[in-house]
């Protein structure tokens, strides 16, 4: 299994990286100076707002960093089903005293300039998310001295993720907060999404490129776990959601572990793609109608999230966390790190001892 990704940081944790303003340069450096590897979203910004981050963040650290890219989304939305939706939300912008985004805003997300930013000033480590890019572009960012990473869901996802050239590829569970990185959105899959360990299981069959691990990971205990199930590193992006680096919403970090908040559920109801949220009154209202319609939904959404934030009500906000949100701490991103990674050693002790009782005092 090749090291150059795990050689660019010292611990295997890596933070997700989570649009929408949360993944700021702060974070993302926090988490490389302690010896993680931090990540930018470039989701939903400009080609120049992504690289003024980028600047931003080699401003703050050294460390090898990563930054993460949508793929474009094919044209196959029912636009009949994003008017009724539209009509079913008429009475939420009324409520909110706000307009409805215009659902063609966009489908690519900047993604050809983007590209384009990075191969003239590239970047240790780029992911994709939503879909495999081409070999041509993976290609590119290798030969720019780039290492890159693409989710997937399914060991089908996983196996289709090496034939194309990727370093690693991220196996996503269930349990993961936030979009799931689904290759293709059907609406069919809906549901059975697989859990973490037994998908861990099931690419390690599959692929022999490296594994990074995302879903549900809070705790030390929980990244060696992954570890020993055939990761090589850990993705968590609920656990940095509370941190005070975050640029999440206050009123985000709070609900991880409001009582008002007791589960996570999977819904389109926010962007017409599956994503994993606290469950609260838009999506119990809405998300049964939502229609497959990424990232029109995302667009036709985008002026209630924000009202509802300006308006201080998290129950129109949406509010991504993995399963196990209950589980955050509000520490500073470096200190999480040096905790996360005492946790771990302490459960790899643990694991060996046990090995060595199972066989006689011999490590096997």
């Amino acid at each position: 299994m090749s090291s150059a990704l795990t050689d660019l940081f010292p611990h295997p944790i890596v933070q997700a990286p989570m649009a929408g303003g949360v993944s700021v340069p702060q974070l993302a450096a926090a988490v490389c100076e302690a010896g993680g590897l931090g990540f930018l979203a470039a989701g939903y910004k400009t080609a120049d707002g992504m690289y003024q981050e980028i600047k931003q963040l080699r401003g703050l650290t050294g460390r090898p960093f990563g930054v993460n890219l949508f793929m474009p989304q094919p044209e196959y939305a029912d636009k009949g089903a994003i008017e009724v939706y539209a009509h079913q939300l008429a009475g939420e912008a009324a409520w909110y005293e706000t307009e409805l985004g215009d659902p063609d805003s966009g489908r690519d997300d900047g993604y050809d300039a983007k590209l384009a930013v990075l191969l003239d000033n590239p970047v240790p480590v780029v992911s994709f998310h939503f879909g495999i890019p081409t070999r041509e572009v993976l290609d590119s960012l290798a030969r720019a001295g780039t290492l890159t990473l693409i989710t997937a869901t399914t060991a089908d996802e996983a196996l289709a993720v090496e034939r194309a050239g990727a370093a690693a590829v991220i196996v996503q569970g269930v349990e993961a907060g936030g979009h799931q990185g689904t290759h293709r959105d059907n609406p069919e899959t809906d549901g059975s999404g697989i859990g973490l360990l037994s998908l861990i299981a099931q690419v390690r069959e599959t692929v022999g490129i490296p594994i990074v691990a995302a879903g549900g990971i809070m705790r030390g205990s929980q990244i060696a776990a992954v570890l020993a199930a055939g990761a090589s590193a850990a993705q968590l992006g609920t656990a940095f959601l509370a941190t005070p680096e975050s640029g999440a919403n206050p009123l985000h970090k709070q609900a991880l572990t409001n009582p008002l908040f007791v589960r996570t559920e999977l819904t389109r109801a926010f962007s017409g793609r599956p994503a994993r949220g606290l469950v609260n009154r838009f999506m119990r209202e809405h998300g049964p109608y939502a229609p497959a319609a990424y990232p029109q939904i995302h667009h036709l959404t985008s002026g209630l999230r924000k009202a509802a934030a300006k308006a201080g009500d998290a129950q129109g906000m949406a509010l991504w966390a993995g399963q196990g949100h209950r589980m955050a701490r509000e520490l500073p991103a470096g200190q999480l790190v040096e905790v996360l990674t005492a946790e771990l050693a302490a459960a790899t002790t643990a694991l060996s001892a046990c090995s060595k009782r199972e066989t006689g005092g011999k490590a096997r």
